[in-house]
Formats: C-alpha cells, structure tokens, sequence
C-alpha cells in the first residue's frame, strides 16, 4: 500500500452529501392553505346536503370563519416564543369560556346572548366553492413564480436564479455563513417554516430568505454539504 493511500482519510459517501439544495422563498398566503382546504371540504358537505337544513348551514359558516380568523392571525402577528404563544391560546380559551356561558346560560347577560342568537351567517356552497377556485388559481400563479425566483446551493457556490430569462447570480459558498430564525411557531407548525439568512463570503448584504419550507431539514444538508470534505488519491 502506498503512503498516499495509507495517509488519506476515508472519502464520505456521496448519497450523505447532496450535489445542490434549492432554496425558495415563499409568500405568506401559503400559509393560509388551512382555510383553503376547509372551503373545499365545507363546499362538498353543503352539497351533498343540497343546502337546506338553514341552522346546520349556519353552524358550517361560523366553523369556516373561525379557521380563516385563526388563519389570518397567523399571517397578521408573530408568535416567536412560547409566551406569546402562552398568551394565544390563552385568549382563545377565554373566549370558548365566555361562549359556553352565554350558551348554557342565556339570563346571565340577556343583551349579549340576544346578539349571538341573532348571529346566523348564512352561505352556501356556491360561496366555498368560489373561495376554493380563488385560492386555488392564487397558489397555482405562486407556484409559477418561484420558479423564476429560487437559490440554489452548492459545495463551492452559491446561485440566485430569477427573472423569465433565467438571470444568474453567483457567490463564493465555501465559507457561507448561515442563520435560522424560527419567527412564527405556529407557521413552523403549518409548513415547518422559517427565516434563512446567508451571509455569501466578500458580500457586505445579507441575503434573507422568507418562509423557506422544512428549514430544519434545508439547514441540515446546508451544514452537511459545506462541511465535506472530499479526499481524492491520484493513482500513479
């Protein structure tokens, strides 16, 4: 055996290390697929139910608009710790409190309990199926666009490709810096997202990257690809 051969350190294996990550940054309205996915299921049970039972329809519509609130909460604050999350789910049971007490005891407040029987929204599945279709036609134009916008990574650089004529960028990858910022517990908890922020080597600007999908998962083969190290033996 020769000293080369001897000396050199076992190569590691290449299915463990991946040849490119891509990385897309993605608007927040991904996150509200929750509704999106209630619409369709509420559209199909109201047909089904060919919309005539009025109270059942009403129960179905105060259902749907408790999910779009809680969706549209989401997209509207963040909750980074588990204080702000505390607080969330705090004020959510002090309402479910307060509906049971108005529920169970109508006499307690006769003006408040007067107003919540008098809430009856009505809507039929015509309504959800248009909600479903705009919602749909929405993530089917965002899905087009990142694939004009996206980040590609690789053991010795770093690629930005946008625009429709495939515009390139390129940046030096092997001493990337790179930051993970989990802002939003309950957007980690829809689609495992977060914040990415490269720091390219000689690049003053960072660049920051929004609501990257199962960033956990993305960080790790990140770190896994740019700490490889790859030994090759020259056969005489």
């Amino acid at each position: 055996m020769s000293d080369a051969q001897s000396t050199a350190s076992p190569e590691p294996e290449k299915s463990s290390v991946p040849d490119s990550i891509y990385l897309v940054s993605y608007p927040k309205i991904v996150y509200l697929y929750p509704s999106w996915i209630a619409s369709l299921v509420a559209g199909i049970y109201l047909l089904v139910q060919k919309n005539e039972n009025i109270p059942e329809t009403s129960n179905v519509a105060l259902i749907f608009l408790g999910i779009l609130a809680l969706n549209l909460v989401v997209l509207s604050f963040d909750f980074p710790r588990t204080t702000s999350l505390t607080l969330f789910f705090f004020c959510v049971s002090v309402g479910v409190i307060a509906w049971a007490v108005f529920e169970f005891n109508p006499d307690f407040l006769p003006a408040v309990t007067n107003v919540l029987k008098a809430l009856q929204p009505f809507c039929n599945s015509a309504f959800y199926f248009c909600f479903f279709t705009m919602m749909t036609l929405i993530y089917i134009g965002v899905l087009i666009s990142v694939q004009f916008d996206y980040w590609e990574v690789r053991p010795n650089e770093l690629l930005h490709h946008h625009g429709f004529l495939s515009d390139l960028e390129r940046y030096s990858a092997p001493h990337l810096r790179i930051e993970k910022e989990i802002t939003d517990v309950f957007e980690y908890f829809l689609l495992r997202g977060g914040r990415l922020i490269l720091h390219p080597t000689q690049e003053r600007r960072a660049i920051v990257l929004e609501n990257v999908f199962f960033i956990n998962t993305k960080e790790t083969k990140i770190t896994r690809m740019l700490g490889a190290l790859q030994v090759q033996v020259r056969k005489d």
